[in-house]
């Protein structure tokens, strides 16, 4: 008996490590979409009938798997501590998870709802990416369920429900499969009829979301100007990374269209504080009138100090004054160090980010004049792409004229691997969600546009120096994402929590003489 259970439960768990590998394949670097719902599906199972302790192990497992791999690039110059410890504190929100899971099923399944313990799986992981993409520090929100869809028919539900509302529809879609597993084991072929209709209903449904694609164009370049070296030390040349953007932009003078309205940089294209280094802001004025079009420039000011900051500044001509958003959302132990002291105990490479960024605290809106009219260029700054209230807040604030959302970002520090795909992913999921084309610019790549509905362009190819001109539809609707704001996280999670608080009742007592249900008797296999 015993052998039979240790058995059992090593199964469970190498069900729950191949899942998080089946996971990973769904996202850029595979793009394998569809095993996204297969990976919610074995976690599932993994867990189901499982107590709590064993539940929050195999989900521990799943996430270690997963967050492992798929941030892998993590530690690619700053070496394994910090990617284990990510990919370690991420795998806990999977564990508290699987954990509530098995609690609150183990409820459900002795009153006989079956279909409720089902249906708190998809609740269970939007809320987990609600805390996981908050908590603490801000929050590490990469890799979401709803990041591997770029190419699915399921992203299409964005512009309804957001990134919260797409990782719903993936878990429901793996739940449905366990579902239909389950009853296949149980030998309900009406059970199984029912799984497999449910999940073939929200793939076909999403597929026939209209999604917008008219409006006014602007004719937009974006300049890629690559950096001296990959790595931490990306900077160490930080006049020759202001030179490749300027003579990238001057390149792009040559063959400039007429109706060119706006060239967007990269984030750290000038490193240089353009505002305080006479020559930095001589070299940017210059390819303003040499391209004869406003720039976005992506710069770290000196300031306040002894801390620096991350900004998009606006040159409408070669003679204004910049514009400045601030970026919300700087990183924690990549821009700045909460604890310094504290965490210095575990890696004396905290101290390898010298000084701490701040945080600005209004949100981004360039106004530019296009030969189409006026529109909003939105800035987005790196990592902040992924925090769904961001561009939600510029959006929701500038509809009195058409908007693009940018989105500024450096790769370099994390070489040849998958961030800079992931990320322009999640720039994709974005477009859908607000209807929105995006400009999504890297100092190395991978840089592009996307159309409002999700579609792309040209993508260029990671360091290399590129200029790419296109021609994005400008939109000023919101979409039903926009409109409900945060109840896209809010209300999952609300109802999460109704159905936990009905399983703290008390089942009643079946009449003696009574047999059981069978729901009511723990299954000795999953």
């Amino acid at each position: 008996m015993q052998h039979g259970v240790t058995t059992h439960r090593a199964a469970r768990l190498a069900g729950a490590a191949g899942s998080g590998a089946l996971l990973v394949l769904a996202f850029p670097g595979y793009d394998l979409w569809w095993l996204a719902p297969v990976a919610v599906a074995g976690l599932t199972l993994a867990v189901w009938r499982s107590g709590v302790r064993w539940a929050m192990l195999t989900g521990l497992v799943f996430g270690i798997v997963f967050f492992s791999w798929s941030l892998s690039w993590s530690g690619v110059y700053v070496g394994k501590l910090p990617w284990f410890a990510l990919a370690g504190s991420q795998s806990v929100y999977i564990a508290l998870m699987t954990g509530l899971l098995a609690w609150l099923q183990g409820r459900l399944l002795v009153r006989a709802r079956r279909l409720l313990a089902y249906a708190v799986v998809p609740l269970a992981w939007v809320a987990q990416e609600w805390l996981r993409s908050t908590q603490p520090y801000g929050g590490f929100p990469w890799v979401r369920l709803a990041f591997s869809q770029a190419d699915s028919p399921l992203a299409r539900f964005a512009a309804y429900g957001g990134a919260p509302g797409v990782t719903l529809l993936v878990a429901t879609t793996g739940v449905c499969l366990a579902a239909a597993v389950l009853a296949l084991r149980r030998r309900r072929p009406v059970r199984v009829l029912g799984g497999l209709v449910t999940l073939g209903a929200v793939l076909g449904l999403t597929a026939l979301i209209p999604l917008p694609t008219n409006g006014e164009k602007a004719t937009v370049a974006l300049v890629q100007g690559n950096v001296p070296q990959a790595g931490l030390d990306f900077n160490a040349q930080r006049r020759a990374v202001l030179d490749n953007h300027v003579a990238g932009t001057l390149k792009l003078a040559v063959s400039r269209p007429d109706d060119l309205s706006l060239v967007v940089w990269p984030e750290n294209s000038s490193d240089i504080d353009p505002l305080r280094n006479e020559d930095a802001d001589a070299e940017i004025r210059n390819a303003i009138a040499e391209v004869r079009a406003p720039i976005i420039v992506g710069a770290v000011l000196d300031q306040p100090w002894p801390q620096v900051t991350n900004a998009s500044l606006f040159y409408r001509t070669p003679t204004s004054q910049p514009q400045m958003y601030a970026k919300q959302h700087p990183v924690p132990f990549a821009e700045y160090i909460p604890s310094r002291s504290f965490y210095r105990i575990f890696s004396k490479k905290v101290d390898l980010v010298t000084h701490d960024f701040v945080a600005g605290h209004k949100r981004g809106a360039f106004l530019v004049d296009s030969s189409e009219g006026k529109y909003w260029a939105l800035p987005t700054i790196c990592f902040e792409v992924a925090y769904d209230g961001l561009m939600r807040d510029a959006v929701t604030h500038t509809t009195d004229h058409p908007s693009l959302l940018v989105v500024q970002t450096n790769n370099a520090t994390f070489g040849y691997t998958d961030e800079s795909t992931q990320q322009f992913a999640i720039s994709r999921i974005r477009a859908i969600e607000h209807g929105r084309a995006v400009a999504h610019v890297s100092t190395v790549g991978v840089s592009g546009f996307v159309n409002p509905d999700g579609t792309t362009g040209r993508i260029s190819t990671l360091f290399t120096a590129d200029q790419i001109v296109g021609h994005p539809v400008l939109r000023s609707g919101l979409t039903v994402a926009d409109r409900i704001g945060p109840m896209q996280d809010i209300l999952p999670t609300a109802l999460l929590l109704l159905v936990a608080a009905y399983g703290l009742r008390r089942p009643r007592r079946a009449r003696v003489g009574t047999p059981a249900a069978p729901d009511q008797v723990k299954e000795a296999v999953p």
